[in-house]
């Protein structure tokens, strides 16, 4: 009989969050953002999706530029594409606000001291499909607020880039930003912003 070479595991070639996801939960709520249980972050992201609390957050410089921040290649659901400052998902029982501080300082090195009070600004239900790799279904949040120390220093495992950008040009103006793709909560959150549909209660209807 020949010898074999003894079994060695094979590690995934992989190098996106979709692990990372399988692990982990999110919060699955209704139209109006009211708890209903607990979701694996996967398997809200994929078939149909299971409607889940998320939260974007803007943070603008005192001159009226938004800090927009690109989402790494290793993301698993719209990669390389601009957002807004930082955008996720809060876990079990922790609010928004805490979700934003702690995403602001592990993704850009932000930390409370370099910004006044977050306020939420926004909230609203919508749903996406990205490409055959999944969707979003979410009730998001949308948080603001303004930097008096505009220093940074991106995690580049969650943010490919980071940019400075005037925030009403881009609004009014699309066109001369053409090159960026912008992610889908990002642009429903500054389009009722501008239009004056933003309201922190949800009105139960889906963008």
């Amino acid at each position: 009989m020949s010898e074999t070479e003894p079994s060695v595991p094979v590690e995934s070639e992989r190098d996106d969050e979709t692990a990372e996801n399988a692990e982990q939960a999110v919060v699955a709520v209704d139209a109006f953002d009211e708890r209903e249980g607990l979701a694996n972050r996967l398997d809200a992201h994929t078939g149909d999706g299971v409607r889940h609390r998320a939260f974007t957050c803007l943070l603008f410089d005192e001159d009226g530029r938004i800090l927009l921040a690109q989402r790494a290649e290793r993301k698993r659901l719209w990669d390389t594409y601009w957002d807004g400052t930082v955008a996720s998902h809060p876990v079990e029982d922790q609010s928004q606000k805490d979700a934003t501080r702690e995403r602001l300082e592990e993704e850009l090195g932000i930390t409370p001291d370099q910004y006044g009070d977050l306020e939420v600004t926004d909230r609203f239900e919508y749903k996406r499909r990205y490409l055959d790799q999944g969707l979003e279904w979410e009730v998001c949040a949308v948080l603001q607020a303004t930097l008096h120390d505009t220093s940074f220093d991106r995690d580049p495992e969650e943010v490919g880039g980071a940019m400075w950008v005037d925030y009403e040009d881009l609004y009014e103006n699309p066109r001369y930003y053409r090159q960026l793709r912008l992610c889908p909560w990002f642009e429903i959150s500054m389009r009722r912003d501008f239009e004056g549909d933003a309201d922190p209660v949800p009105d139960g209807e889906r963008e």
